[in-house]
């Protein structure tokens, strides 16, 4: 599954599961990750969670143009800190309507330790044709 997406990819992302309303990134933690106390950076969580809302709602089949949308809102709980390993992210859509969809993710570590949830509003927009 290719992810076309540069900033993400610039991350070390990788998409590992994408389906009409659900989806899932994996991440390996790495050094350039983590903040001043040697934790993943928030902003990077923040990222990653906004990512899995996101996807989920935008799924396009093979051979269709890609979906594209916008984050309206997105509020994030931080439960805890992660130092090494990697993290996966899951995104579902709880409910979408016309032109916005509610999205809900979880970041977790590959043992399962819970790290942050998400739950969001986002706009879809049009199709445009991959590059």
């Amino acid at each position: 599954m290719h992810l076309h997406n540069p900033f993400l990819q610039s991350l070390g992302v990788e998409l590992a599961h994408w389906a009409p309303g659900e989806t899932e990134f994996r991440m390996p933690i790495e050094v350039r990750h983590l903040n001043r106390q040697g934790m993943l950076h928030g902003g990077l969580i923040a990222t990653l969670l906004d990512a899995a809302c996101g996807y989920a709602g935008l799924h396009a089949g093979e051979g269709e143009e890609e979906v594209h949308g916008v984050t309206v809102m997105l509020n994030i709980a931080y439960l805890s800190a992660a130092r090494e390993g990697s993290v996966i992210a899951r995104g579902r859509v709880n409910r979408r309507g016309r032109s916005l969809y509610f999205a809900e993710a979880s970041l977790a570590t590959a043992d399962g330790e819970l790290l942050a949830t998400a739950q969001g509003t986002f706009k879809q927009g049009g199709r445009r044709h991959a590059a």
